[in-house]
């Protein structure tokens, strides 16, 4: 006789949909009101599923706030800017980072921006997969800064030099255009334009003779 598996053909009860509201339910809680209004509790309400769940994809709530908003925030960037066209201006090219990628970052998700780049959780420590996404969105910062090099026209700094340089610029921007108008920083109603006009400055910088 065959025996039958009450398992066959069911669904995994956590599985990546489960994941992504998660996510999705944290960062809308953090948005509203900061890390300390994240409870496991809630957050699972807010997703429409058990504490359990958070557990077990998670660990713990920390693991939710800092391994999977972190690992989110550099995730965007890494995809982003791996989506940025390549023309056959490498200038325009590693200046459109900033409007295009980081600045996204900073006006749709501001909660992840501020957990990945503020540390406005306490005792922040970035586990693997933070780190792995972390490097990747480095990695491809780095590769449109080589092609400056790649064209000769980086003049005085290597390429990790230069990156670390435009990446200061990219993060002094985003605190400028988080402050909104307290303390205002950024002109209102161009701050794009603010965004490409600091970036190109420092990269002219990178392209100048001594």
């Amino acid at each position: 006789m065959f025996r039958y598996n009450v398992n066959m053909g069911r669904p995994r009860e956590h599985n990546e949909a489960t994941r992504a509201a998660l996510r999705t339910a944290a960062e809308q809680i953090v948005a509203k009101g900061g890390p300390a209004a994240v409870s496991v509790r809630a957050v699972a309400e807010a997703a429409g599923t058990t504490t359990r769940a958070v557990y077990s994809l998670f660990g713990s709530k920390e693991g939710l706030l800092i391994d999977a908003l972190a690992q989110s925030a550099f995730e965007f960037l890494a995809d982003g800017v791996a989506a940025v066209p390549e023309s056959d201006d490498p200038i325009a090219d590693l200046i459109a980072v900033g409007p295009q990628v980081f600045r996204r970052l900073v006006l749709e998700h501001p909660a992840l921006y501020r957990i990945a780049f503020q540390r406005i959780v306490p005792g922040f420590r970035a586990g693997p997969e933070v780190t792995a996404a972390r490097s990747r969105a480095w990695a491809g910062l780095n590769a449109k800064v080589q092609r400056l090099e790649d064209a000769g026209l980086l003049r005085h700094l290597t390429v990790p030099e230069a990156a670390m340089t435009f990446n200061a610029m990219l993060e002094g921007l985003a605190n400028g255009e988080l402050r909104g108008a307290i303390l205002r920083v950024l002109p209102e109603g161009d701050e794009e334009r603010a965004w490409r006009n600091a970036l190109a400055t420092v990269v002219r910088g990178f392209t100048a003779t001594m």
